[in-house]
């Protein structure tokens, strides 16, 4: 009926406030990591010739890829099929994601970095 209530279980919620609350050297390493992760990639896509912004939230870059001449479509396919790097097409986000695309950066420092290396070689042999 129209009164149901849906939420997480109770005894979830309370050990995700007990952690948030009790785990603070963990919490700041997570966060230093991801912070690491986050740097390293964007100076990487940044040196890849594709300018991006740091994000200050979430784990998604959201670099341009106009300079390469290629729409955002094509070039989530080709880097998919040429490399095996998955991204998404920014245009998928609505108009103004047109010439971007989203990559997730909540992978290890070595998947991050095998796949900047892959980045780099796709836009070098455009």
């Amino acid at each position: 009926h129209q009164y149901v209530m849906l939420c997480a279980p109770v005894i979830g919620q309370v050990g995700a406030a007990e952690a948030l609350h009790s785990a603070e050297e963990d919490k700041n390493s997570m966060v230093n990591e991801y912070r690491l992760r986050r740097n390293t990639f964007i100076a990487g896509l940044n040196r890849a010739g594709l300018p991006c912004h740091v994000p200050e939230g979430a784990f998604y870059a959201f670099p341009s890829i106009e300079k390469t001449g290629l729409s955002d479509n094509e070039f989530a396919e080709q880097l998919l099929r040429e490399q095996k790097v998955a991204v998404v097409p920014g245009s998928v986000f609505g108009e103004g994601g047109t010439g971007h695309i989203r990559c997730a950066y909540a992978v290890s420092r070595q998947d991050l970095s095998e796949a900047l290396k892959r980045i780099e070689t796709f836009i070098s042999d455009l």
